[in-house]
């Protein structure tokens, strides 16, 4: 009978585990906007879903920043990660604000590039 050596694994930091959750629950809030968009257009009840929606998307925003300074500074992680949030968090302002004074021809392009920019990040993760 031959027996098989287990090959080592490296732990993964619990705070890199929770930056990339906290990174895709972000890009999924962002998609469920876009759907949610859809559905204002269509639907009696699309408002209310596009604005607790957007409440979420903002707190998943501001959950990725924090999850980036616990990576970077008790961590040890790269800084890089903070200004990634901290831009994010920065567009999700303007897109919350955007959204508030029914600046559609802002409003919406900048969702398709947080939607993008997001989706690119987690890739990239």
């Amino acid at each position: 009978m031959t027996t098989t050596q287990a090959t080592p694994r490296t732990p993964v930091p619990a705070r890199c585990s929770f930056l990339r959750t906290a990174l895709a629950l972000q890009t999924l809030t962002i998609f469920v906007q876009a759907v949610s968009a859809g559905l204002l257009l269509g639907t009696e009840y699309g408002e209310i879903l596009h604005s607790v929606g957007a409440r979420v998307m903002y707190g998943a925003s501001m959950l990725y920043l924090l999850a980036a300074v616990l990576a970077w500074k008790p961590g040890g992680g790269s800084p890089r990660a903070v200004g990634y949030a901290s831009g994010f968090l920065v567009l999700a302002s303007v897109q919350v604000v955007s959204g508030i004074a029914h600046l559609s021809a802002l409003h919406v392009p900048l969702g398709v590039l947080m939607f993008g920019a997001s989706l690119v990040a987690v890739v990239r993760r």
